[in-house]
């Protein structure tokens, strides 16, 4: 259920951004658990916000994974993903990140080795904490990281396709209330696809992106058991 006690509305320069931000925590806490109505009238009583950014950020979240949409049902949190679900989304990603990573490998600059870098540096950085505002800064260099090389791909069927699996936040779900506990595991790969990057050698980047993808579908399968 919607929380009933009043907020203020979120002070970003983008409200649908502060609104979007405020949904996220709350599904990645389990303030809106699997399956909890997200009712955009009581979400707008509770926000202080006009329906408009409540329904940009529904709409973004949906594309996600993480809120489902039915016919006269309206929103509602997605269920958790299943052990099987997981697979299917690791083996899509199998498929999709590592072509990314080879295809980067040819359009590298020292820019894009830089913005590379710094969500590296947040890695490392960044609390690792149960709650999402302890990961939070966490969760997006993460996801920049992969967004990144995704971009730099140069393939915008590619990236969409990489965008709509929403891999990062349906993985990152599964720590509600536990915290990061393969931080360490993954800067380490992440380096190495850096590395890989760097050398513009789109084998040994697909490779290393592949092997990354392959230890995070074995370190997640214990949160879906």
């Amino acid at each position: 259920m919607v929380a009933a006690t009043p907020r203020r509305p979120p002070s970003r320069v983008s409200l649908a951004d502060g609104v979007y931000d405020e949904l996220l925590a709350r599904l990645f806490d389990n303030t809106l658990p699997p399956g909890a109505p997200m009712n955009m009238d009581a979400l707008s009583r509770d926000l202080n916000v006009s329906q408009t950014p409540i329904r940009e950020a529904l709409a973004r979240l949906e594309s996600t994974g993480l809120v489902t949409r039915a016919a006269l049902r309206g929103y509602r949190a997605a269920p958790m993903l299943t052990t099987k679900e997981l697979d299917d989304l690791m083996h899509a990603r199998a498929i999709i990140e590592p072509a990314n990573a080879s295809l980067a490998a040819k359009h590298v600059t020292d820019h894009f080795l830089q913005e590379l870098d710094l969500t590296i540096e947040h890695l490392s950085s960044s609390p690792t904490g149960p709650s999402f505002a302890e990961y939070h800064t966490y969760w997006e260099a993460d996801e920049r990281f992969h967004d990144l090389i995704a971009r730099q791909a140069n393939n915008a069927f590619l990236h969409r396709a990489f965008e709509s699996l929403g891999g990062q936040a349906q993985r990152f779900r599964m720590f509600a209330g536990l915290g990061v506990s393969d931080a360490d595991l993954a800067i380490a790969e992440h380096k190495a696809i850096r590395a890989a990057l760097a050398e513009r050698d789109s084998d040994a980047a697909e490779a290393a992106m592949m092997a990354h993808v392959s230890a995070v579908r074995t370190r997640a399968v214990p949160f879906t058991e």
